[in-house]
């Protein structure tokens, strides 16, 4: 209950965490909304400093935010780059479309296609701010949308760079730790997260009804492909292990299951939607999988040699 509430809260800290000094994310890939067209941070920061908003259509404090976002962008749009950054995690377009079009957002929207963004940026939770400065340094990250918020955006307006902050971000060491127990061998990596059976219930209903069919009938899945290595991965985003644990004994899951430290496996299997089921040898993947609606067949998929 009480990681529940929390994430109602929007997580409320400012988050001043481990950034790397290099300043490449600036260079990550990202798409805009409708065109699909690419774009970077680096390419648009121009002498402006830019404020980011990590959000979803189905994150809940993120539309709470939504008015005191489009008022900063009519009142700082000409002195700070301000772009909606969308997490693209169980997105669905025309759900874009319609928060555009109820709160009259005037921004830039743009999609972090793959999570790339997010990892780079320590990206915990949604709603999720982080300010930039023109010389490329984050100065100021919080889940909140408040005094304080404003106040940071008012002195990049007015021409103050701020010192460099720190986030959470995964070095290169880190990432190829995490990854390297899944370049050897078959293994069948289930991708869910704690919340999507209950936080997506009103915001995506059908989305959470999948969520509890799929994880309901998981251990009967397993238990008729004995001959793979399974193991479940939970998003990281507003979980901990408590959270897992409670996941865990809700459905009384018989295969191991972790959280993606620092989001690292979701970037890089691409997981952009959950549950899904990846099939993997020696790091590559043999399958994905989404559509769990014929367990039978997907019995016989699994369990070919």
């Amino acid at each position: 209950m009480l990681l529940r509430q929390i994430i109602v809260m929007c997580l409320a800290v400012v988050s001043f965490a481990t950034f790397a000094g290099d300043k490449a994310y600036q260079n990550i890939a990202l798409k805009t909304y409708l065109e699909q067209q690419q774009v970077t941070l680096g390419s648009v920061a121009g002498d402006k400093p830019i404020y980011l908003k990590f959000w979803a259509t189905w994150c809940q404090p993120c539309m709470e935010q939504m008015p005191h976002f489009e008022a900063l962008q009519k009142k700082y749009q000409d002195k700070i780059n301000i772009v909606a950054l969308n997490i693209n995690i169980n997105e669905e377009q025309p759900k874009i479309a319609d928060v555009i079009a109820r709160f009259g957002l005037t921004m830039p929207v743009w999609l972090d296609n793959e999570g790339e963004l997010g990892v780079a940026l320590g990206l915990v939770g949604t709603p999720y701010s982080v300010l930039i400065n023109r010389a490329g340094d984050v100065v100021y990250t919080s889940h909140e949308s408040d005094a304080n918020l404003d106040k940071f955006i008012d002195m990049l307006a007015n021409g103050q760079e701020l010192t460099a902050q720190t986030t959470e971000a995964p070095s290169a060491a880190q990432t190829a730790k995490l990854l390297k127990p899944w370049e050897q061998g078959e293994h069948l990596l289930f991708f869910t997260a704690t919340w999507c059976d209950w936080y997506l219930a009103e915001s995506r209903p059908e989305m959470s009804k999948e969520c509890i069919a799929v994880q309901k009938s998981l251990n009967n899945l397993a238990q008729k492909v004995p001959n793979k290595a399974w193991h479940g991965v939970v998003n990281h985003l507003w979980t901990d292990d408590k959270a897992l644990e409670d996941f865990k004994q809700l459905y009384q899951t018989k295969i191991d299951f972790s959280i993606d430290e620092l989001g690292v496996l979701f970037n890089h299997f691409k997981i952009r939607n959950i549950p899904t089921l990846l099939w993997v040898k020696d790091g590559k993947v043999i399958q994905r999988i989404t559509d769990f609606s014929q367990p039978e067949q997907l019995v016989k998929q699994l369990s070919a040699q």
